[in-house]
């Protein structure tokens, strides 16, 4: 018989995570544990990992869907197609769960060359909001280790100052010695984004993320269409859990590229859905995380490593906790490795 338990964990950063949206020094996820009653040693883990300011779950959503799975047992599968759609991290959660638990709870997920060691995973170079300094001396600490790929926050500081930072890196490195990407999360508004995106691809930025806030489809639409640097979608994303509320979304908006997190859409189900409408529309995509602590971001990681990838993923997030789990990943050059030898360290789920 399936057993199960939950609890919460908080994540303390090593620094502050500056976005538009404001800053984050900690953040909580939640943990779903499985196991059989005949087999009690062996355990599955799934991470909830709802995203303040972008999910459209509360804490008091997943809480209850947790208690209600650990209470009820029988019928997981069944769930991830009813009732866990509109609670996109349980339902990621209970994926990964059902996953470890069929794989004796090793975390080794989906095996391929990833798992094994032999291939790394090509990841950008993530630069937090800060002062321009800050900021500054981040990109030259990412780009000494190895990164190609930059993706910069942008929105929070005044724009000619983010603009100067653009700037700088780009009298430095040309276009094809770096890859310049950045993420406004919905910071700028329709009287100054157009000007801004101007001179974005005038600096040879390969995309920005959700330029306008998330439902403002129209001028999304108008702007995709006329945009010189391509827009990806983001947080548009979240919240469309049915099938024709995502075509309806790509085919009004018509973004050159849509960024997907697993555990803010519904899991790897719902991110093969994503990836499928956005291939057949000839869209471009990318999977990210979203804060996840280890356990998260390895089901992410290695459902990543099953795609067709061909450009650089958002799974670099995993060092920015100090009470991470210590686990096989591990960032080296610009990739993303699993490093099986280390294996990991689960004391946090002993009973």
């Amino acid at each position: 018989m399936l057993r199960a338990r939950w609890f919460e964990h908080v994540l303390r950063s090593r620094f502050p995570l500056g976005t538009s949206k404001g800053t984050l020094d900690q953040r909580t996820v939640w943990y779903l544990v499985a196991w059989d009653s005949e087999r009690p040693e062996r355990i599955g883990i799934g991470e909830a990992a709802p995203f303040p300011g972008h999910s459209r779950e509360f804490p008091a959503d997943v809480r209850t869907k947790l208690l209600e799975l650990c209470q009820y047992t029988g019928d997981w599968q069944q769930r991830l197609h009813s009732d866990l759609v509109p609670v996109p991290s349980v339902r990621a959660a209970v994926e990964q769960c059902l996953c470890d638990l069929e794989a004796g709870g090793t975390k080794e997920l989906m095996p391929t060359d990833f798992t094994l060691g032999r291939r790394g995973i090509p990841i950008n170079g993530l630069v937090w909001m800060g002062d321009k300094a800050t900021m500054h001396d981040r990109i030259r600490t990412i780009i000494s280790d190895g990164y190609r790929v930059v993706k910069l926050k942008v929105g929070a500081l005044e724009w000619a100052e983010e603009r100067a930072l653009l700037e700088d890196v780009r009298r430095e490195f040309s276009t094809d010695d770096l890859e310049l990407r950045v993420d406004a999360n919905g910071a700028f508004d329709a009287a100054e984004v157009m000007p801004i995106l101007n001179q974005l691809a005038a600096l040879g930025v390969h995309s920005i993320e959700q330029p306008i806030a998330p439902g403002r489809y129209e001028l999304m639409a108008e702007l995709c269409a006329s945009s010189p640097v391509p827009i990806a979608l983001d947080e548009d994303l979240i919240g469309l859990h049915h099938h024709d509320a995502r075509v309806a979304l790509l085919d009004s908006v018509g973004p050159r590229h849509i960024v997907i997190k697993p555990s803010l859409v519904g899991g790897w189900q719902a991110a093969r859905e994503w990836i499928a409408l956005a291939t057949e529309r000839g869209m471009g995509w990318w999977i990210t995380s979203a804060l996840e602590s280890s356990i998260g971001l390895n089901a992410i990681a290695q459902f990543t490593a099953t795609l067709p990838i061909d450009r650089a993923q958002g799974l670099g997030t995993g060092g920015v906790f100090m009470n991470n789990i210590p686990s096989p990943l591990e960032v080296h050059r610009g990739q993303l490795f699993h490093r099986p030898e280390r294996g990991w360290d689960l004391g946090l789920f002993e009973r």
